[in-house]
C-alpha cells in the first residue's frame, strides 16, 4: 500500500453536508470528481437495498476497475458506521485499457455508475447508511478521495428519479458469461505463464479484463497473434492455499456483447 500510495500527490477529504433525512446522500466534491450514493428506496422482504455509486468524473479525469493495476485505488465502501446494515457488495460496468505512459490499466474516462447491494440484519428494522468511499481519480496525476455519505434507504421509497438512476445502472452491468460466451483457461508449458481463451459466438476480437484476487497476482493479458482470441496472463503470484472463493472475477468485451464471470483459481 505504501508503493501505491507514493504515487499519489495529495489526499483529498471530499466534503459533503451531512443527509440523514434521504434515499440519496448529498454530491461529495472533490478535484476532477464528485459522488454520491443513490438508493432505490425501502427494502425487500429478504432486506437487500439495491443502490449506485455515482462517479461524476469533470472531462480528462479517470477512475478505476475492481482492480486498478500497480498504481492505482480500486473503489471501496466501508460501513462500519451504518445502523442495521450488515454487508455491502459492488459490481462493475465494463471497463476500458488505459495508458498514462507509466502504466496499463483498466478504468473508466466517463461519468459512471457502481451498482451498489446493501444488506440489512433486519429487513423490518430502520436503516441508514453512513458510508465511507474510499477511490483514485486521475488526469496527469493521480489523487485519491475519501468522502463520508449518509442516507437513508426508506425515505427514498417514492423517487421515481432515484429508482431510474439505481435501475440504470444495474441494466449497464455486463450479461452473465455461459460455455458458449465467456472466459476459460488453456493449457500452459510454463507454470508461470498462465494461458486464456476467449469463446465467443460468432468470430471477432475480445478485449478481456482478469482481477487480482485472494492473493494471486497477475499480469496484463497479451493477445498471441493480431486476430487472436488466445491471450498469456504472467502469474507473479498466489496464495499457499488455494481459495474457496468463486475463482479470479473477469469482464470480457467483445463487439456482441459483454459478459462477467470468474475462471477457477489457477
Amino acid at each position: 500500500m505504501n508503493r501505491l500510495l507514493s504515487l499519489f500527490a495529495i489526499l483529498l477529504l471530499a466534503s459533503a453536508p451531512s443527509v440523514a433525512h434521504s434515499a440519496s446522500s448529498a454530491w461529495a466534491d472533490a478535484q476532477g470528481t464528485r459522488i454520491r450514493i443513490v438508493t432505490a428506496g425501502a427494502p425487500n422482504a429478504e432486506g437487500v437495498v439495491r443502490g449506485a455509486l455515482e462517479i461524476d468524473l469533470r472531462p480528462g479525469w479517470k477512475t478505476y476497475w475492481r482492480d486498478p493495476g500497480a498504481s492505482g485505488v480500486p473503489p471501496q465502501i466501508d460501513i462500519a458506521g451504518s445502523v442495521n446494515v450488515s454487508a455491502v457488495e459492488m459490481d462493475f460496468p465494463a471497463p476500458a485499457w488505459h495508458d498514462d505512459g507509466f502504466s496499463k490499466w483498466a478504468g473508466y474516462d466517463k461519468p459512471v455508475a457502481f451498482p451498489v447491494t446493501f444488506r440489512l440484519a433486519d429487513a423490518k428494522a430502520p436503516a441508514r447508511i453512513d458510508a465511507s468511499v474510499f477511490l483514485g481519480v486521475c488526469e496527469t496525476i493521480c489523487i485519491p478521495v475519501q468522502a463520508k455519505l449518509e442516507l437513508v434507504p426508506e425515505a427514498g421509497r417514492d423517487s421515481s428519479e432515484d429508482s431510474r438512476i439505481v435501475a440504470l445502472a444495474w441494466e449497464k452491468l455486463p450479461a452473465k458469461a455461459t460455455p458458449d460466451f465467456g472466459l476459460k483457461w488453456g493449457r500452459s508449458q510454463d507454470a508461470a505463464k498462465l494461458q486464456l481463451e476467449a469463446v465467443t459466438p460468432s468470430p471477432g476480437k475480445a478485449s478481456i479484463f482478469v482481477a487480482s484476487t485472494e492473493g494471486y497476482e497477475l499480469g496484463l493479458p497479451k493477445r498471441q497473434g493480431a486476430d487472436s482470441n488466445v491471450f498469456s496472463i504472467k502469474l507473479v503470484a498466489r496464495p499457499k492455499d488455494k481459495p474457496a472463493g468463486a475463482g479470479l472475477p473477469y469482464t470480457m468485451v467483445t463487439d456482441r456483447g459483454v459478459v462477467s464471470g470468474y475462471l477457477p483459481y489457477p
